[in-house]
């Protein structure tokens, strides 16, 4: 289980519903505001319910490109041009701050606006390799052309370039007793309520207790598996390139004691791992597996149609599928198998892509149950048996909650979208003290949506998580740690107001890594 559209069917949908609706408003306005829209949409927010509701239909008029009435043929034509037409929001004023703060850069960075027309006919390619001498003046989708994008150089300002701030550096920070923030994106109404939140800028990548274990674990697997976890087709060498950077970039910032770039900016220092890196003698996302423990998959737009498709990544935490057969593939052919998702989300999602701009990341988290602590489970894995039956003697000790922690980004020079995930573990033993969390859970696994809950795939530790967890949640309300909703007997179980985490998370969290 991992992220979005390449992630296990189970959250495809639901993700689907929660980018179209949600994701510019939380972007674009201020938390007044936004609160203000919500409550003009008659979302209501009460101590254990703070997560917005969308409808069950939210798809535009244009609902998709694949009808098949008499206007169909038509309608196809012009949602097809209008993609085409269609581009994220300009960053070249970037530029322009760039060449008042950099002396070298004036002169050179102040090129005119192009237009729509020349977006169009100049669109650097994304499906097949380049060399910068003869696409100098091809255009990238934020309006960025080659030469430009080549005079910045390496490791350029990418927090003045996305509009998106570098991490303020962590203090005292411990790689050997780093926990990863408690994230527990449960939610009730689990079938129409989707967790939604503007990306935090210093938690953008997260570095916790098990990162060694964890670049050697995903280091194996692709040594196991190959293209099955790490492909780049041709057209994505800027996209790699960029994205690789922004991370380094962002760990020497976040953790500046850990992590530096040479001088010249070729060479990256590990302290964690002891070693160094050479960043241009090898491919950026073999530079991402070896140095930074998390998912990424690249979304690039088709020149030729204006549509997203998946051209680049490094994922070793997908559960059912892998990198291998979902690449190349364009947004709606990854969701092919998704009900519903043709009719109801696909040209939401296809025009939320080609707007999306870079300085409005967004996060959000999913949750499953399992059996262990699998990260990659391919097609056939012996590990893929636990979930077709209930094991007889299965403990709750070996029960555990996994959340994937997602992202979704738009690069600033390449314009590529970027899906960013990890996987977490946590036992579920760990959730007897955490207020409310027990019966938010057992409220999913009884009463969720039946088709979602089988996407979610938790029938085979139920058995033993339901009778523990209602110990657990009658032992908080005998310890008031769950009080009951006003003019209620009992609590009445909704999304919390502190979703994705739970009351008293920090005083946990801070407790466990011993300050």
């Amino acid at each position: 289980m991992t992220f979005s559209i390449l992630l296990s069917n189970e959250w495809l949908l639901p993700f689907a519903t929660f980018i179209a609706i949600f994701s510019i408003a939380v972007c674009i306005f201020s938390k007044s505001q936004r609160n203000a829209l919500l409550n003009r949409l008659q979302i209501r927010r009460r101590r254990s319910s703070g997560a917005s509701t969308p409808p069950r239909s939210f798809s535009p008029s244009l609902k998709s490109t694949g009808t098949t009435d008499k206007s169909g043929p038509l309608q196809s034509t012009v949602l097809s041009q209008d993609f085409l037409k269609t581009f994220p929001p300009s960053r070249r004023s970037a530029l322009l701050e760039l060449a008042e703060t950099t002396s070298w850069a004036k002169g050179s960075l102040t090129g005119s606006e192009p237009l729509q027309d020349v977006l169009q006919e100049d669109a650097l390619s994304t499906t097949h390799s380049y060399n910068i001498e003869d696409n100098a003046t091809k255009y990238t989708p934020t309006g960025f052309s080659v030469a430009e994008i080549e005079t910045l150089g390496d490791f350029p300002a990418y927090d003045i370039l996305s509009g998106v701030p570098l991490p303020q550096p962590y203090q005292n920070f411990d790689p050997e007793k780093a926990l990863p923030r408690p994230y527990r994106p449960f939610r009730w109404m689990y079938h129409q309520t989707m967790a939604l939140a503007k990306m935090e800028p210093d938690w953008w990548l997260e570095i916790e207790n098990t990162y060694i274990a964890r670049i050697n674990e995903r280091k194996q697997l692709f040594k196991d598996y190959g293209d099955s976890v790490l492909q780049y087709l041709p057209g994505s060498e800027l996209a790699c390139k960029e994205l690789m950077e922004m991370c380094l970039q962002f760990y020497c910032t976040r953790y500046p004691m850990l992590f530096s770039l040479s001088d010249d900016k070729k060479i990256f220092h590990n302290s964690i791992l002891k070693n160094e890196t050479d960043v241009r003698s090898m491919h950026p996302l073999h530079v991402i597996l070896d140095n930074i423990p998390e998912d990424f998959a690249i979304m690039l737009r088709n020149e030729k149609d204006g549509m997203y498709y998946f051209r680049a990544g490094v994922i070793c935490s997908s559960l059912g599928w892998n990198v291998g057969t979902k690449i190349g593939l364009q947004l709606k052919d990854i969701h092919k198998p998704i009900p519903d998702y043709k009719e109801k989300m696909s040209f939401s999602m296809d025009r939320y892509f080609s707007k999306m701009p870079t300085n409005c990341p967004i996060q959000r988290g999913s949750w499953g149950l399992e059996i262990g602590t699998p990260l990659f489970m391919p097609v056939g894995d012996p590990h893929e048996k636990y979930r077709e039956f209930q094991k007889e003697d299965l403990t709750i000790d070996e029960c555990h909650l996994r959340v994937d922690w997602q992202t979704l980004r738009r690069l600033p020079l390449s314009g590529a979208i970027v899906f960013n995930f990890k996987a977490m573990f946590t036992p579920v033993k760990e959730l007897r003290d955490e207020p409310y969390i027990p019966a938010l859970v057992l409220k999913v696994l009884k009463e969720g949506k039946r088709s979602l809950m089988e996407y979610k795939n938790t029938w085979h530790v139920e058995h033993v998580c339901i009778p523990e967890l209602e110990k657990y949640n009658e032992e908080q309300v005998a310890k008031g740690l769950v009080r009951p909703t006003e003019g209620e007997e009992t609590w009445k179980v909704a999304t919390l107001d502190e979703s994705p985490y739970f009351p008293g998370w920090e005083e946990k969290w801070h407790r466990q890594q011993g300050f």
